[in-house]
């Protein structure tokens, strides 16, 4: 798995404290910066739509199409992915899980798997059979890549759901991800969940 921040609001929390201050009443001391005690209480109260003025792009690569299942259910928030119809699958990669990975007889016959549907995959394109059409029998590992796009208070809710230790491991490896780049950028929005899910797991 590869994340990489392609885009991000720049001066995001200035932005988004300017925003809260319309509803909250006072302005911002734009010489100071932005007031983290100010946002964090905002935040705190429930007050979310100040947040959505501020967004992250991100690509991620090579991740499995069974996370990206999961992923496109957020639907605060724009994709655009790798299509199989477009793009030849003749040599695919593929995610496997530890819990099959650990085992050399669940890996031997997962990779023999894979290796069959490849092959057959390889054989319909190379017979005439339509990519759209062969597509249909490449597995959930298979790798793919995607371009997401979301605004903070979406994130906020995609850390929530996704970086709890009940989350699938494979988003909740991506979700851990993410959340330490959106720490980088925005210190004062993500500190809570920053200190929730990667501080208490790694202090």
């Amino acid at each position: 798995m590869k994340v990489e921040l392609i885009a991000y609001t720049e001066n995001g929390e200035v932005l988004i404290e300017r925003a809260m201050r319309i509803c909250h009443g006072g302005d911002i001391d734009l010489e100071k910066g932005p007031n983290k005690t100010f946002i964090q209480n905002v935040i705190k109260l429930g007050h979310g739509s100040p947040l959505e003025h501020a967004s992250m792009t991100f690509k991620i690569m090579n991740v499995s199409r069974a996370l990206t299942h999961q992923l496109v259910r957020h639907r605060i928030a724009s994709y655009t992915q790798k299509s199989q119809r477009y793009c030849r699958e003749d040599m695919f990669e593929y995610v496997t899980p530890e819990s099959i990975a650990s085992d050399p007889k669940f890996k031997e016959e997962y990779d023999r798997m894979c290796q069959k549907i490849q092959e057959l995959y390889n054989f319909l394109v190379t017979s005439g059979v339509k990519r759209e059409d062969a597509r249909y029998i490449l597995p959930n590992a298979c790798y793919t890549d995607i371009w997401v796009t979301m605004n903070l208070r979406e994130l906020r809710n995609f850390f929530g759901l996704r970086c709890d230790k009940h989350a699938q491991w494979e988003i909740r490896e991506l979700a851990d991800t993410m959340l330490r780049i959106a720490y980088l950028k925005y210190p004062i929005v993500f500190e809570d969940l920053y200190k929730q899910y990667i501080t208490k797991d790694n202090p």
